[in-house]
């Protein structure tokens, strides 16, 4: 028997009623960013992330916020990238070689001698911030802004000017960086794996004795307390970024969303100059504290690039397209033109 026309009127209403209010309620609901980063505490990098969620607190009141985890007390990026693909956190600030891993490429930032100075570097990420943001979106994730490490130097115990006194050392390599061990391969180093908590101790028992970061870095993980030389010539460039599981992302209301992402690329923005600053006063602190400069001679760097070229013509097919090699390489290549 069909209900009478009323009470089916009233359970209709109460349907959309209830579907409405649990949209509301998802809408509405509080979201809680659990985030992982190895920048210690104290760092200008968590300065500006407790900063950024103040801000974002008070913006979406309290419907959005990060819970903070510094200092690599959640494992080095492996692991927490593991930590993040399973939910247990759901975002990160990380490096070049851990966003690698997330979209291959991002491995383009980490070829040695790559980028000249910071304003190559803005002009490659303007020109392609929009394809890189689709690909880690493509793979599950919401890049929410661009930051940095800065351009990273080798730092040691013994003088290194040239790849004949880095073959004679024991040297550090980052573990999770395939790229990094590709180069030092093709250089013949045998380099010792560590994670980056492990690093000082390694260089207080003399496990090794070389190791790299920007020199910011190599201050706030006190590692300029153990080295003695500094070779001055920068490397490869540190990207960084704070991206978070989109799925997380899709949780917020569409307004909080937008406020994220506006007040984190702009924190992000103003940490990016700080960095910038920090890193060219943190050679002169590591200079007073007794660090000595090493300048290699022209063919000495030139040895180091030639082999960084051929580590790059093998690992090329593995990690970033020729594609996107090319795009960056056309950028730069207008960009130096421009600026002549």
């Amino acid at each position: 028997m069909s209900q009478p026309y009323p009470l089916r009127r009233l359970g209709t209403t109460l349907c959309v009623c209830l579907l409405f209010s649990q949209v509301a309620l998802a809408a509405g609901q509080s979201v809680t960013i659990k985030l992982g980063t190895l920048a210690p505490e104290g760092s200008s990098w968590i300065k500006t992330i407790n900063a950024l969620n103040a801000e974002l607190k008070k913006k979406t009141e309290n419907q959005v916020q990060f819970r903070i985890y510094p200092g690599g007390v959640l494992g080095d990026e492996t692991d927490m990238l593991r930590k993040m693909k399973i939910g247990q956190i759901q975002g990160m600030a990380l490096t070049s070689a851990g966003l690698s891993t997330l979209f291959n490429e991002i491995d383009v930032f980490q070829i040695p001698f790559l980028f000249q100075k910071y304003e190559e570097v803005d002009a490659v990420l303007a020109r392609m911030d929009s394809f890189f943001r689709k690909g880690f979106e493509d793979s599950g994730y919401v890049l929410l802004g661009w930051s940095e490490g800065g351009f990273i130097y080798l730092m040691s115990t013994i003088p290194i000017a040239s790849v004949a006194d880095l073959r004679k050392a024991k040297v550090w390599i980052w573990k999770d960086s395939p790229m990094s061990k590709t180069i030092f391969d093709e250089a013949k180093v045998s380099a010792i794996p560590l994670s980056i908590p492990d690093v000082l101790v390694g260089l207080q028992t003399g496990l090794v004795n070389v190791v790299y970061a920007p020199p910011t870095g190599a201050i706030s993980l006190q590692w300029f307390t153990k080295v003695k030389y500094l070779t001055d010539v920068p490397l490869v460039y540190l990207a960084g970024a704070i991206i978070v599981r989109k799925e997380t992302f899709q949780k917020i209301s569409p307004s909080y969303q937008g406020s994220l992402m506006e007040i984190s690329q702009r924190y992000l923005d103003q940490l990016k100059a700080v960095t910038r600053n920090e890193n060219q006063d943190a050679i002169q602190v590591m200079i007073k504290h007794g660090t000595k400069r090493v300048t290699p001679s022209k063919d000495q760097i030139d040895e180091f690039k030639k082999l960084s070229d051929q580590a790059m013509s093998r690992m090329s097919s593995q990690s970033f397209s020729q594609k996107v090699f090319n795009e960056v390489s056309s950028t730069l290549e207008l960009h130096r033109r421009e600026g002549k």
